[in-house]
């Protein structure tokens, strides 16, 4: 692990938020190893309620939350912090989320698992206005499913109405929203 102390400005706060816990945990104690003062929040209440508290310098949230979405907690950072930096993770990623999170505010955004040294580069990143590619980007089979699943979402999860926009027949999409989705 590199030290990487001289690269962090004096407040090194950082709110993380994720229900998951082993997760949460996880990332709180590899991101304090790299000299960062982190906080835990599990919820969209209780993210919102300690950015208002306590605005973080940095934070890393999860798109998905049992009790609503992260980018509420992304707005809510950068009311009350305009300079936060914020990473997006999420194991639910597509174009159109890692869009709406950098419109919203986050600097980055990363599909879990995402490792700490990956997280730490992109809280610090200044220089660059893109990301380094990714060592395995996604597959053309993981796009077309994540197009899918975008659609089916937006559609209110009505398979007729998805399969008549996706120009597909109705069984066909329903085979392919009981499988998983691909690994890459």
């Amino acid at each position: 692990m590199n030290d990487v102390s001289q690269g962090l400005p004096a407040d090194r706060t950082l709110l993380i938020v994720d229900d998951d816990a082993p997760l949460r945990n996880r990332l709180a104690r590899a991101l304090e190893k790299r000299n960062f003062i982190p906080e835990v929040a599990a919820s969209v209440a209780e993210g919102i309620d300690r950015a208002s508290q306590r605005p973080p310098a940095y934070a890393i949230v999860d798109l998905r939350l049992e009790d609503g979405n992260g980018l509420e907690i992304v707005k809510a950072l950068r009311e009350v912090r305009v300079d936060v930096r914020i990473v997006m993770l999420t194991g639910y990623g597509n174009i159109a989320t890692a869009v709406e999170a950098v419109k919203a505010g986050a600097v980055d955004y990363l599909p879990k698992p995402a490792d700490a040294d990956a997280i730490t580069a992109a809280l610090l990143e200044t220089e660059r206005p893109l990301p380094p590619p990714p060592e395995d980007p996604m597959s053309a089979d993981r796009v077309r499913w994540e197009h899918i699943q975008r659609v089916y979402e937006q559609c209110n999860r009505n398979v007729s109405e998805t399969a008549r926009r996706l120009k597909m027949h109705r069984r066909t999409l329903q085979r392919i929203l009981n499988k998983h989705a691909p690994r890459n």
